[in-house]
């Protein structure tokens, strides 16, 4: 009881104690991980949110950080000849795990799809998003036959690379410059390598 009173050494255990259970507030994911670090390091079921990334992240069990509100959408790498068909065709992180993609693409000259039954390339994600293996989905497209004859897929893949293609089949119809063809990779979701 002699000891001079030091009042941060008093309230350590109660602010230790405290800390995990509330939602913690950062600038970023960087500035979360300069705060938490060595004796302050992140424990199961603390909660913080991140303002520049915009989302809500709750610590797991295993020491990784699980995603607990969507991400921002973030912008498709388009690739040159090819442009959004109205909107903004994008990539985000899902709530729990996973990749979401969203948007209608078309040639940029509002020209006609290549229909010779290859898949092209037309956009990109980051590397670090994308599956550990090739991924391939059906997607609506619409194209006009000469004859008149409408076509509603196409075939998307999302390679391990962030590579984004699609392929129409040979023959099928590409669209005209006044109705331009395209394909659609809305609620397409995949997991990212390691997630």
């Amino acid at each position: 009881m002699g000891d001079a009173p030091d009042i941060e050494v008093a309230f350590q255990t109660m602010v230790n104690g405290i800390v995990p259970l509330v939602v913690m507030r950062f600038a970023d994911a960087n500035a979360r991980a300069a705060a938490l670090s060595g004796p302050t390091k992140p424990v199961p079921g603390m909660i913080t949110y991140l303002i520049a990334e915009d989302r809500w992240e709750g610590r797991q069990g295993d020491g990784s950080w699980l995603l607990l509100s969507d991400g921002p959408w973030q912008p498709l790498s388009l690739k040159t000849g090819f442009a959004a068909y109205g909107g903004s065709p994008g990539w985000r992180k899902k709530a729990g795990g996973g990749i979401e993609l969203r948007g209608r693409i078309k040639r940029s000259n509002n020209g006609n799809l290549e229909d010779n039954g290859d898949m092209i390339e037309f956009a990109s994600i980051p590397g670090s998003v994308a599956p550990a293996a090739l991924r391939p989905y059906v997607v609506p497209s619409k194209r006009v036959t000469v004859s008149g004859v409408t076509r509603y897929t196409a075939r998307l893949e999302v390679h391990p690379d962030g590579t984004l293609q699609y392929m129409v089949e040979a023959g099928g119809g590409t669209g005209t410059a006044s109705d331009p063809g395209w394909f659609g990779i809305d609620g397409v979701m995949f997991s990212p390598a390691g997630d």
